[in-house]
């Protein structure tokens, strides 16, 4: 195989015109089937590139014929295959990142210390702090015998690493070393600003020294920055690789570990899935405190919110459509609304409540700027895979869109920590309840486990605490539950039209106060079913805002917070994974309300 020469050079020098000197670079290493990366900056050029010999002293004459890059010296070695797969030539701020101002190299730099007086030193035993300026993952290949770690993970670390050096280090001589010394003309310089007394960089860096010196007091070998990952003193390449997923420099005996598992982890990033999982829901838990805090209705804002025209109300006048939409709600209400001018069209003009709709049209209605209430936003993420989050809903929280709520809900605050993936609800709790909430991924695994919901093959446990005492210890209700929302939007048993609704019921606890605490499964899922099922029973959930004692109908309202809550609790949830077909279950804490003690 024919020879391939391996280059890295810099220069700090004042460079102009950067766009057209790109592509004019670009051009160049095209021409001569060159592979790797350019940085151009106002402040120099840093490379890296590998091509065939000839072509590889060609471009270095074109660069020496750049105004500024006269003297650039590049450090050569090679190998027998391309370590690049493409050409890059990228403009940036500075050509070695680093975030401090005032480092200028051009202008001034530290003393270099040449390879061969670094090895007398060693040699002779002087007293000096070798101090290593590279990465961490770098310096795990290799370092020199004895020197100091700056003990980072990027360059722009480095003014932090010096902050915690001793401060006697400032006193005696120190040289810094890197891959080539680019670093080292940015880090020596910074460590004198900080008071470090003698400091040196050593000239062209540990590639350098290996080329004149050889592997004397280094131990291990050199991270290079391309498929080679290391050379070793004689600047071979050597046996290690590097983790795709971690960046890890690996030993031939990391390779055969196990945990080796490209491109996916290597043994220093390896996660067994639960740890996965934790770290994963780790980091969700963080973006939901930045959503929520704070609250994201906290600040006034004009809602736009979409409503399309069903078949069923095509032809209608508007105001008629939104009465047949919304029962709930006065007429009165929705002719307020639309003399307000509050509905739009596609176009943003307003509608009128005589504007006659047809069926698959979409308005708008622009709610006034305004703040929406508090909510209890304490959302815990339990379970996170690729198909689906169990997530346990505090109360009070809407999960969806509705009345005063907009962006304080579930819905909204999950689509803003999982942006841009949108979870999918497979079922729903009433913004009062707290509990299990299970969501999916896709739509494909929100039909599979939502099929389970219909086919009554999921099993859910709540915990409710009753107004009365049950007169036995197990009990039920099957009364069939009102298709469409009543009075003051609530649902209610109809026994002549209402839809088949089934709720089992067990008695935990009878408590001195007069209340019960209750098991509860049911086994439909029908709108408001536990609640309409305990009212009709006589034993209404307490704190409940719409089911009150004495079967009298108070309003379905989001209660605020700080406000005696509505004792019900989605507790347990047992179905089938969508993706692995293996049964899962999970259980949400108990509510203080829930934790009590019997009566005697």
């Amino acid at each position: 195989m024919a020879e391939i020469v391996n280059i890295a050079a810099y220069k700090f020098a004042p460079l102009t015109e950067l766009k057209q000197l790109r592509e004019t670079l670009l051009a160049s290493c095209r021409r001569g089937a060159l592979k790797g990366t350019i940085l151009l900056s106002v402040e120099g050029i840093n490379l890296f590139i590998a091509g065939p010999p000839a072509e590889i002293e060609r471009f270095l004459l074109e660069l020496r014929r750049i105004q500024g890059l006269e003297n650039l010296k590049a450090k050569a070695s090679c190998s027998e295959h391309q370590p690049f797969n493409r050409m890059l030539v990228r403009i940036k701020k500075e050509i070695i990142a680093f975030g401090v101002e005032g480092i200028d190299p051009a202008r001034h730099t530290s003393a270099r210390l040449a390879p061969a007086v670094l090895k007398q030193w060693l040699d002779e035993g002087r007293p000096i702090t070798l101090f290593d300026t590279r990465n961490d993952y770098e310096v795990k290949l290799g370092t020199f015998a004895g020197a100091r770690t700056a003990g980072i993970d990027h360059f722009r670390q480095f003014p932090d690493a010096v902050r915690r050096l001793p401060v006697g280090m400032k006193e005696q001589p120190v040289v810094t070393f890197c891959t080539g010394g680019i670093r080292c003309e940015k880090a020596a310089p910074y460590l004198e600003r900080e008071g470090f007394r003698e400091v040196y960089q050593l000239d062209g860096g540990i590639l350098n020294y290996f080329k004149e010196c050889g592997g004397a007091h280094y131990e291990g070998e050199c991270f290079v920055f391309d498929q080679r990952v290391g050379v070793d003193p004689a600047l071979r390449e050597t046996d290690s690789a590097q983790c795709f997923a971690c960046l890890a420099p690996l030993s031939p005996e990391d390779q055969r570990s196990p945990r080796f598992d490209p491109p996916r982890c290597c043994p220093f990033c390896y996660r067994t899935p639960a740890e996965e999982m934790a770290q994963s829901i780790a980091i969700r838990q963080a973006s939901i405190h930045r959503v929520t805090d704070p609250l994201p209705g906290s600040t006034a804002y004009e809602n736009r919110r979409p409503l399309s025209i069903p078949a069923s109300a095509d032809g209608a006048v508007l105001l008629d459509a939104l009465c047949g939409i919304f029962p709930h709600v006065e007429r009165a209400e929705w002719a307020r609304v639309c003399d307000a001018g509050q509905y739009v069209d596609h176009n943003g003009d307003s509608v009128s409540g005589n504007r006659r709709v047809r069926a698959g049209e979409r308005y708008f209605r622009l709610t006034p700027a305004s703040v929406e209430p508090d909510v209890n936003a304490a959302i815990r993420i339990l379970h996170e895979d690729e198909a689906i989050v169990v997530v346990e809903k505090p109360a009070p929280l809407p999960m969806h869109p509705s009345g005063r709520y907009n962006r304080n809900t579930l819905q909204f605050i999950l689509a803003e920590a999982y942006s841009p993936e949108r979870l999918r609800p497979v079922h729903r709790l009433d913004s009062n309840t707290s509990g299990l909430v299970l969501f999916a991924r896709t739509r494909h695994f929100a039909q599979v486990v939502q099929s389970q919901f219909a086919l009554q093959q999921v099993s859910k446990t709540y915990l409710a605490r009753v107004q009365g005492w049950p007169s036995s210890g197990a009990f039920s209700s099957d009364a069939p539950i009102s298709a469409e929302p009543g009075r003051l939007g609530s649902r209610e048993a109809d026994f002549a039209e209402g839809r088949p609704a089934s709720t089992r019921f067990d008695t935990i606890l009878r408590l001195p106060d007069g209340t019960a605490l209750l098991e509860v499964r049911p086994l439909t899922g029908r709108t408001n079913q536990i609640r309409v099922h305990l009212w009709e029973l006589g034993l209404p959930i307490c704190g409940d805002p719409a089911y009150l004692p004495e079967r009298v109908l108070g309003g379905a309202m989001t209660l605020p917070v700080g406000a005696p809550p509505l004792c019900l609790h989605a507790w347990r949830l047992a179905f089938v994974h969508p993706l692995s077909k293996a049964g899962l279950a999970f259980e949400s804490q108990r509510p203080a309300w829930a934790n009590l003690q019997p009566a005697d």
